[in-house]
């Protein structure tokens, strides 16, 4: 339907930009505990329509914080089990809700929608705010539950890199080695938001990190939603996605 979006493979929601924490590498910048969130139902339809025309490989919610708002994220896999779609991811800190009964219904809640892999991010930014004894929690409640898990940590520098922040890092994945849960390989931090404000002295010239979330404008493989209905340069409350497909200009 579009030359510029012949590629498209993915799709992603940024369910909301609300957080439970306030981290220091976050490329965003500072976050609320609430805000905005998409639409489940919007949303649901847009997967439908979207598949419609493209065979979507995989599909991916993350925010913020986007298990401050599970029945959104739920009902967003469910329907991409429903489409056909084979790789269904979460990102999330693990963080939402302090109550334990709370906690274990959303994993149970997310393993019935069809969630294949959950992403945990855990690493000496998240844990400056977040308890990691709920985290470990929640980790324990999805692997029950049936759930794909692993650690997802941000690496500053690089992986390799010995720098104060890494080092916490790896004492905070240490305390998952009794669970069984595999580290992935994570991601290393961008210059932007927060980590410029905060991290600046370990960006320079001799240090060039290519931004992670960025697709070509001119070939765009993954078809990305704000919380509010925002993508491809059209809105999902106003517009159906045939008509923003067709309208969008790279």
């Amino acid at each position: 339907m579009n030359e510029f979006l012949k590629n498209v493979n993915r799709i992603e929601f940024v369910v909301t930009m609300a957080c439970t924490g306030k981290c220091k590498h976050c490329s965003e910048g500072e976050h609320g505990a609430f805000g905005e969130h998409i639409d489940k139902d919007a949303a649901a339809k847009a997967v439908r329509e979207i598949c419609g025309f493209y065979k979507i490989q995989s599909l991916m919610t993350f925010g913020g914080e986007p298990l401050l708002y599970p029945e959104t994220v739920a009902c967003i896999h469910e329907t991409a089990r429903e489409m056909g779609i084979e790789q269904r991811d979460l990102i999330t800190n693990g963080y939402f809700s302090k109550d334990e009964g709370r906690i274990r219904e959303v994993a149970n809640l997310l393993a019935k929608s069809g969630v294949t892999r959950i992403l945990l991010s855990v690493d000496a930014f998240h844990q400056e705010t977040i308890p990691l004894a709920s985290v470990k929690y929640f980790a324990t409640c999805v692997k029950e539950a049936g759930i794909r898990i692993e650690l997802s940590p941000a690496w500053l520098v690089s992986r390799e890199d010995e720098n104060p922040y890494n080092v916490k890092t790896r004492e905070c994945l240490a305390e998952f080695e009794e669970l069984g849960i595999p580290v992935g390989t994570g991601n290393v931090i961008f210059p932007s938001g927060n980590a410029l404000k905060y991290l600046g002295e370990y960006f320079d010239d001799d240090n060039t990190v290519v931004n992670p979330y960025e697709d070509d404008p001119k070939d765009v493989r993954s078809i990305s939603f704000d919380p509010n209905g925002d993508v491809l340069g059209g809105n999902v409350y106003r517009d159906s996605m045939a008509e923003i497909i067709r309208a969008y200009k790279g």
